[in-house]
């Protein structure tokens, strides 16, 4: 005698093939097996009733933006520079002092400069 064919709607007409390492079937296996579940089942059932948490990531390739992070990352260097040059016993010689004082002017700049850019990409002037 042959099984009876189920309804249209519950048949299951499509696979799904995923792959993951040891440790990840492992976790899912004993988690469907805590439920008393088949693998198959737990999933089926996850999809339907877990929510789903999906993260967008937003890059923008925009030439102001990465030139700006190209300045931040001189300005770290030479800020870098001179924190070395004091923890190393250097004195503090107008020199210094005055490469500190652009260091800090250039922040400020580009910090300008970006809060500007902020404005102009949310819409304000």
């Amino acid at each position: 005698m042959t099984r009876p064919k189920k309804e249209e709607t519950l048949a299951k007409t499509k696979d799904v093939h995923l792959r993951m390492n040891e440790t990840e079937y492992d976790l899912l296996a004993e988690r469907a097996k805590a439920n008393s579940m088949t693998v198959s089942d737990f999933i089926r059932n996850a999809l339907v009733n877990q929510k789903v948490i999906i993260k967008y990531e937003i890059t923008a390739d925009v030439p102001e933006i990465k030139k700006l992070i190209s300045e931040f990352g001189k300005i770290g260097s030479n800020l870098n520079q001179i924190a070395r040059y004091f923890n190393q016993g250097g004195i503090l010689s107008s020199e210094m002092r005055n490469e500190i004082r652009k260091s800090l002017r250039d922040i400020y700049e580009m910090k300008y400069k970006v809060m500007k850019m902020a404005g102009d990409f949310r819409g304000s002037n």
